[in-house]
């Protein structure tokens, strides 16, 4: 009978383990892994995983400068699918941010806000495109607002 509980605790234990490890990965604190996330997502085309990692009502919102890069004029985006679809497959966002080395540099915390210090380095050109990734906690989880937050 010792030996029963011993294993059913041992399991139980271990379930524990696994269960927090799980929960940990689903809702990352680190908001440099939230960035991460995006890249990985954007480049295997995980549509359902974007809306996890991105605020896409904010990011609707007309901004003074496109985040795609290289462009002039900014877009603007009427539903959320045009963000997805900018993101994923053959977008433009998409095509050239992954035509560019990306390096994520320092991040910075101040309550429910974050930056992440993100660069898209054209070697081509010679050309770095030096960004802060805006984002806020919303229920609990980072998600990104901003892929162009330089100034606070």
């Amino acid at each position: 009978m010792a030996g029963t509980r011993g294993i059913f605790y041992g399991w139980l234990i271990l379930g524990l383990i696994v269960f927090s490890g799980c929960a940990n990965q689903s809702t990352p604190e680190d908001p440099r892994e939230v960035v991460i996330q995006l890249f990985g997502a954007m480049e295997r085309n995980e549509r359902a995983a974007l809306p996890n990692l991105l605020d896409l009502g904010k990011l609707m919102q007309s901004g003074s400068e496109d985040y795609a890069l290289q462009t002039n004029i900014p877009r603007r985006f009427f539903n959320p699918e045009e963000i997805l679809n900018d993101l994923t497959d053959s977008g433009l966002t998409k095509t050239r941010w992954f035509s560019m080395q990306r390096i994520l540099g320092s991040s910075e915390v101040r309550g429910d806000s974050a930056w992440v210090e993100v660069s898209f380095i054209n070697k081509e050109q010679g050309i770095q495109y030096y960004n802060k990734f805006g984002l806020h906690r919303l229920k609990g989880r980072w998600k990104i607002y901003s892929f162009k937050t330089i100034s606070r």
